[in-house]
């Protein structure tokens, strides 16, 4: 996945140090409640569109920036799923981050999924009783979007 330059700027600063960042994540469904997944590029497991928000930048409109970016489709907010601390995160080149994750329940209103020759290796809608093998921090993120509640979920 490729780095967000202020990121780079960043670790430029604080070297491989932990640093906390906010994620968002598009839980994205058709009219028929598939889920929209794609195969991340860098690890080559599926999950779902999602990525770190820029400085200044609201998370829904960057959850719609990086469904699109990452699958080619077109999706509205609904509205917000969860948000959830994960634990803190080395990755092989030794940087460390703790990730707050916004997941959005989406709806598509365009696109077909693509491969983007980046960040995405395929793409593709999947029924919920039929998913591709993925960690369980991904499929809460599904079953949070796809509860029947308003509310977010969120750890206490």
């Amino acid at each position: 996945m490729p780095v967000p330059d202020f990121l780079r700027e960043l670790r430029g600063h604080v070297g491989h140090d932990l640093i906390p960042l906010v994620g968002v994540t598009g839980v994205v469904f058709d009219g028929t409640g598939r889920v929209l997944l794609h195969r991340r590029s860098d690890d080559g497991r599926w999950a779902t569109p999602g990525g770190i928000l820029e400085p200044g930048e609201q998370p829904a409109v960057a959850v719609v920036r990086e469904v699109l970016e990452e699958t080619g489709v077109e999706a509205v907010v609904e509205r917000l799923a969860s948000v959830v601390g994960h634990e803190p995160h080395t990755y092989p080149n030794g940087d460390r981050v703790q990730m707050l994750d916004m997941a959005f329940r989406c709806r598509a209103v365009g696109g077909t999924p693509t491969v983007d020759g980046d960040e995405t290796l395929d793409a593709g809608w999947f029924d919920r009783a039929a998913l591709p093998p993925m960690s369980v921090r991904i499929t809460d993120r599904i079953d949070r979007a796809a509860a029947d509640r308003t509310e977010p979920y969120y750890v206490v």
